[in-house]
């Protein structure tokens, strides 16, 4: 009987090791799969891009012209007009004395620069509405900024007229 246990455990000993010597040829024919391929593809790549195929690594001809930069016709610039608005110091609402200044400048179509100066007190009484009912936590975000002159062009827009003033532009905006 003991001889029948000692014949089993070297059939099965026989059988693991063909199985873990199959598993290792396997294994090293996928390795030597990949290198061929790996090979096969810097080798592709390296005919693409030295043949001009692929627009990478050439260098521009020194004998071709350098662009002419007065010969390329200019844009003009928009006709603007910029109103200088006085600056705004406002309590922002929080449990100590904290206040924020606010400068701006707006940009203005220049044939209507008289309108919005005209316009002047409301557009200030937007302002300092809009700004006297942000929070602070508003003020300490990241894109508040942002935020601040995206609503303020909106109103400014409602009260001088729309299409006159293209945009707002912050000199000052410090928080205390």
């Amino acid at each position: 009987m003991t001889d029948t246990v000692l014949m089993n455990e070297d059939v099965m000993t026989d059988a693991t090791s063909n199985e873990a010597e199959a598993f290792v040829k396997s294994g090293q024919k996928v390795v030597l799969l990949w290198m061929i391929l790996a090979v096969a593809g810097a080798a592709g790549g390296y005919y693409a891009a030295s043949s001009g195929m692929l627009p990478v690594g050439h260098e521009k001809a020194s004998h071709e012209d350098p662009i002419d930069l007065e010969s390329k016709p200019v844009k003009e610039l928009p006709e603007v007009a910029f109103v200088d608005l006085p600056p705004v110091i406002v309590s922002v609402k929080a449990g100590d004395s904290r206040h924020l200044k606010f400068h701006a400048q707006l940009e203005v179509n220049a044939s209507y620069i008289t309108d919005v100066e005209m316009m002047q007190p409301r557009i200030m009484d937007v302002m300092n509405s809009y700004l006297r009912a942000v929070e602070l936590t508003d003020l300490e975000d990241s894109l508040a900024l942002m935020r601040i002159r995206g609503h303020l062009l909106r109103r400014i827009g409602i009260v001088a007229g729309e299409g006159r003033v293209r945009d707002v532009l912050v000199s000052e905006f410090v928080l205390n």
